[in-house]
């Protein structure tokens, strides 16, 4: 029983994805589970909010709120964003492209123009990284992509029919409900609740676990996308590989300007992991639904990336002890 329990901790993420897809394929092609499987749909997009809320809580309870401020890589890497963002518009415009191509660029933009993951903090905290840094850095790619989506969007994709402003103040207000709410919430409790914020840092791991949970219902929904989307085998693997390809550059370039300032993980969480949750919505909200297979594959690319440096850390640790 404790090697199992020992698996778990050490395996959660892939874990959790297995088990999400797995769960997700026998509900839904399981003639006798159907009923179960309409039940529970809306059932899981209630509380997956929530989760994120509670991660997000658990994780600001940690925060030194003193010690978040900008620093260099941050601007370093939004530099990169900008650059990258930039470069996939000039080539859809460029080219005027069309159908699949533009589909496929429009997937690649999801995930480029998408805010670092809420996630990223508590990956980076049980990676050893710099806790108030990588919440810093959340809070402004988010406020960021609020301001990219709405000026590259409708250049991209005449449909568009919003304003910027209209486009600004919803995905403004997505931002506070995710982000600001739960940080807020987290300063009320350190400052104001010190023995139900000491019973909350007391638990270890406790947003890990949390961000464990709510990756199997976003992977569940990830697998939904990918199996009811209107097209051939062969366009979801480039997809997929398109938004692998962009998952390692995005990695690799972040830990190469961290490692200049010696925060390699820091930059590297960053710059790689992406709040993927938000980018299927705008692509379904401003985009062609398809091009949110991109930031879904996405999702599980960096995750494996995220399971493999913890393997590493752990790896690290036990040869040290």
């Amino acid at each position: 029983m404790k090697s199992v329990l020992k698996f778990l901790r050490d395996w959660t993420l892939p874990v959790s994805m297995l088990f999400g897809t797995l769960m997700y394929l026998l509900f839904a092609y399981t003639p006798a589970l159907e009923e179960a499987a309409v039940f529970f749909d809306p059932i899981f997009e209630l509380i997956l909010p929530w989760f994120m809320f509670l991660v997000l809580f658990v994780t600001f309870c940690k925060v030194d709120f003193h010690k978040m401020r900008p620093v260099a890589w941050h601007g370093w890497n939004i530099l990169v964003q900008l650059l990258t963002v930039a470069l996939i518009v000039a080539v859809i415009l460029y080219f005027h492209l069309q159908g699949n191509d533009l589909i496929l660029m429009e997937s690649a933009l999801t995930c480029v123009i998408a805010p670092c993951a809420t996630a990223a903090a508590v990956v980076t905290s049980k990676l050893g990284g710099n806790l108030e840094s990588i919440t810093t850095y959340t809070f402004m790619t988010n406020f960021i992509t609020a301001l990219l989506v709405p000026l590259c969007f409708p250049m991209v994709d005449p449909d568009v029919t919003m304003t910027f402003w209209q486009s600004f103040l919803q995905m403004l207000y997505k931002v506070c409900m995710v982000l600001v709410m739960p940080m807020v919430l987290a300063y009320i409790v350190k400052h104001f609740m010190h023995r139900l914020h000491q019973k909350i840092i007391s638990i270890r791991d406790l947003s890990f676990y949390l961000w464990g949970c709510s990756l199997t219902i976003v992977t569940g929904t990830t697998v939904k996308h990918i199996c009811h989307a209107q097209t051939s085998v062969w366009f979801l693997l480039m997809i997929a590989l398109l938004s692998l390809l962009f998952c390692i550059v995005l990695f690799v370039v972040g830990r190469l300007i961290g490692r200049h300032y010696g925060c390699t993980v820091d930059a590297g969480q960053a710059s790689g992991q992406k709040n993927t949750a938000f980018a299927i919505w705008i692509a379904y909200t401003y985009l062609s639904p398809l091009s949110s297979v991109g930031p879904g594959c996405y999702i599980l690319w960096q995750n494996i990336v995220n399971s493999l440096e913890l393997w590493k850390q752990r790896k690290i640790g036990e040869k040290y002890s």
